[in-house]
């Protein structure tokens, strides 16, 4: 058994891997092998790729992503030593602070690493889409709001990321109150990220990402999003945990209308 880093060649491979219920993660560690941020690893028994996963790397933060063993090889502690391996790259990179979002059966893996509940996302889905008007408080991203949603991500993720997520700001928009930005929406982030001070902002935001959407992924401390889906006639299919290894950061989970995704955040 061996323990190396993903290369580009390894991409076709890592099908026999996917997940059923997951989007494709071919194109995920594309996007890992082909970044300097991330670390993708693979685990490899008589040369077939057995497990994999990722470190991604936001300054002093880290988040594991896409850690998943080959059935025939479960309950062998494959999960487990990836998960160690994942953690000690990020060590090494001087980070303090290690996330990651748990699906039901890694989540005794993780705990048994000191890994803590932080949050759990609430997964909401129909396919019935509204035809609202676009609120005129939203407005294309232009270059000038950039230092603001600097210090606006900063606030609501407790995380120095935006080096990251530059490139998707081109395509975002914000929502504005006057002189203030309350809000914005970055959808060619993941999932589409939807971040707001306040409700109104909030919900306008996500009210734009669900016409191109049928879901939505929000913390469960969010009451207002959680209030507006079920009105809508949304319904909570499934909870996800969102655990922490090393320093709390503040994170303002009321102010998360939709997350990035599972390898983010």
């Amino acid at each position: 058994m061996n323990i190396n880093p993903i290369a580009y060649n390894d991409l076709k491979a890592l099908s026999s891997l996917q997940p059923e219920g997951w989007l494709d993660i071919v194109p995920h560690f594309d996007f890992y092998v082909t970044s300097n941020f991330c670390f993708p690893i693979k685990v490899t028994i008589d040369k077939e790729i057995v497990g994999i996963g990722a470190t991604i790397i936001h300054g002093n933060v880290a988040w594991l992503a896409h850690i998943i063993v080959h059935p025939d090889h479960r309950r062998k502690g494959l999960g487990q030593l990836i998960t160690r391996t994942l953690i000690d790259i990020a060590k090494n990179n001087h980070c303090s602070t290690v996330y990651l979002i748990a699906t039901e059966l890694g989540e005794p893996v993780y705990a048994k690493e000191g890994f803590v509940s932080e949050t759990e996302y609430l997964v909401y889905k129909k396919v019935t889409k509204k035809d609202w008007a676009i609120s005129k408080n939203i407005q294309p991203y232009r270059e000038e709001y950039e230092q603001h949603l600097v210090a606006f991500d900063k606030a609501v993720s407790g995380e120095d990321r935006m080096m990251h997520l530059k490139e998707y700001l081109a395509d975002g928009f914000v929502y504005r109150n006057g002189d203030n930005i309350d809000g914005y929406y970055l959808p060619t982030l993941g999932e589409g990220f939807v971040a707001a001070t306040g409700e109104q902002a909030g919900i306008e935001l996500l009210k734009l990402r669900l016409k191109d959407h049928d879901n939505a992924v929000i913390p469960e401390e969010n009451h207002a999003a959680r209030k507006f889906l079920s009105e809508i006639g949304f319904g909570e299919i499934k909870t996800t945990k969102r655990m922490r290894l090393g320093d709390k950061r503040p994170v303002e989970f009321t102010n998360i209308y939709n997350r990035i995704g599972g390898n983010i955040g």
